[in-house]
């Protein structure tokens, strides 16, 4: 099968990671595509950064239609366009986000999430909220971090995020870490080595979903809220996105 990763940023160092730890976990007989859009933030750490990089994402998940792909991950912790997504393709779309939680709840009773800047805490709060996780998510912990920060200092971003791990199996009884980012990916089982508890990358997990969907012979449901997106015309920039 053909999943196709998409970091929804443009930064290709941080595609390349991304690209390493799809492949660490995928099988032999699956084939992985990481792409950066052509247009977007070099980094997503706001809700601008997060509205801006969504026409990217959709454009690569068009294009996936010519490319024989069976399943997408969109590789932000913030899963942007990740409802869009599934309204162009009837493959299915995983988001990392989602994906995460999901395993997570079956590993742990209460979690908490561990990520970049203290901005990027509501967003994370209303995404958790959004999936039903409330009750499973203890915390969003931050770290004074950027995206591409844990790129250029990789040690430093090592010791962040284990600081930060620490305190949220003391102080918030978390029973499992969750890595918000996907940025994070290579920190995951040198990490989980020193906590002692699961420490879950949203890209590998994301995979995992994906590959059992498409073997189960799953797709995208089109009967109401997924079907594709009404024919109109788009005018300005955004106009090749308009019905053709």
């Amino acid at each position: 099968m053909k999943i196709k990763v998409i970091n929804p940023n443009t930064t290709w160092e941080m595609t390349k990671g991304i690209e390493h730890a799809a492949k660490s976990v995928a099988r032999t007989d699956t084939e992985i595509i990481a792409v950066s859009p052509a247009m977007g933030p070099v980094s997503i750490e706001s809700y601008y950064d997060e509205y801006l990089a969504i026409p990217g994402v959709i454009q690569e998940v068009q294009k996936g239609a010519h490319e024989g792909i069976d399943a997408y991950v969109i590789a932000c912790y913030g899963d942007p366009g990740l409802q869009a997504a599934r309204e162009v393709t009837q493959a299915p779309v995983i988001g990392i986000a989602e994906a995460l939680m999901y395993m997570a709840s079956m590993l742990a009773a209460r979690f908490s999430i561990v990520t970049v800047l203290p901005r990027i805490k509501t967003m994370l709060e209303e995404l958790v909220s959004s999936y039903g996780m409330d009750h499973r998510i203890v915390n969003v912990r931050t770290t004074p971090m950027c995206v591409l920060d844990f790129e250029r200092d990789p040690e430093a971003g090592m010791r962040m995020l284990a600081e930060e791990g620490r305190r949220a199996i003391v102080e918030d009884h978390a029973e499992a870490i969750l890595l918000g980012c996907a940025g994070m990916a290579e920190f995951a089982n040198n990490l989980e080595k020193e906590l002692g508890v699961p420490v879950i990358d949203g890209v590998v997990a994301a995979v995992k979903f994906a590959e059992a969907i498409v073997d189960l012979g799953k797709t995208t449901s089109k009967l109401k809220t997924y079907l594709p997106p009404e024919k109109k015309a788009f005018i300005g920039m955004l106009s090749s996105f308009g019905s053709k």
